[in-house]
C-alpha cells in the first residue's frame, strides 16, 4: 500500500468517527500571530508546543529554512495576507539549529537534479532566462544570520503596516529551546 492510500484510509476513519470536531476553529488566529518558520520534520510539533500555541492560534507558514529570499515572493504575500486579511497583528520568524539549509551548497542539489533525470539543457535553459539557480538553492552559514535577514526583510517592506512588531527568534529542534535573536518591543496597533 502506498503512502497515500494510507493516508485516505486513515482520512477516511477520521471523518466518519468526527475526529475533526476537537479542531474546530475559525480562520482568525486568536493569538493574531503570523509565524514562518522551516518544514523541518521535528518541527511540526515540538514547534507549536513548545510556544504553547494550539490549533487556531496562529498563522504558520513554512518552507526551507524559514527564509524569505525575495520581498515580493509568495512567502511574504502571505504574511501580508494574514495582516491585512486575517487579523494578525504580530510577525515571527523562527529558524532552527541543525538546519539543513545550513551550509547547503546548490551543487549538491544540482547533482541530484541530474541524477534524478533533469538534463543540463533544461538547466541552461533555467540560467539563460534569468534564474540563478546556483544562488537560488544555496543555504546559509549561519541561523542568526538568515533570521535577522528575514526580519529585515519583513520589517523593511513598504506594505508592512506600521507598529506591527517583527521577531526573530532560533529554536532548538532536541529540546524546543527558544533564544531571542532579536525582539521588536513597539507597540502593537489596534486593528
Amino acid at each position: 500500500m502506498s503512502i497515500i492510500d494510507e493516508i485516505l484510509e486513515f482520512n477516511e476513519e477520521f471523518v466518519r468517527e468526527r475526529k475533526y470536531e476537537q479542531y474546530r476553529t475559525t480562520k482568525f488566529p486568536d493569538k493574531k500571530m503570523v509565524i514562518l518558520t522551516c518544514m523541518d520534520t521535528r518541527l511540526v510539533e515540538l514547534l507549536p508546543r513548545s510556544m504553547n500555541v494550539k490549533n487556531g492560534d496562529v498563522k504558520i507558514i513554512k518552507n526551507a529554512g524559514a527564509i524569505i529570499s525575495h520581498p515580493f515572493g509568495s512567502i511574504m504575500r502571505s504574511i501580508l495576507v494574514a495582516i491585512y486579511e486575517l487579523k494578525a497583528d504580530e510577525v515571527c520568524i523562527i529558524g532552527h539549529h541543525g538546519c539543513g539549509m545550513a551550509g547547503l551548497e546548490s551543487s549538491s542539489i544540482l547533482e541530484k537534479v541530474k541524477e534524478r533525470g533533469v538534463s543540463q539543457e533544461k538547466l541552461d535553459t533555467l540560467e539563460f532566462s534569468g534564474i540563478d539557480t546556483k544562488k537560488w538553492l544555496t543555504g546559509f552559514k549561519c541561523v542568526e544570520e538568515s533570521v535577522r535577514h528575514s526580519v529585515n526583510m519583513v520589517k523593511n517592506h513598504p506594505l508592512l503596516p506600521e507598529g506591527v512588531p517583527v521577531h526573530g527568534l532560533v529554536i532548538c529542534p532536541e529540546t524546543g529551546k527558544l533564544d531571542v535573536v532579536l525582539k521588536d518591543d513597539q507597540l502593537i496597533k489596534s486593528s
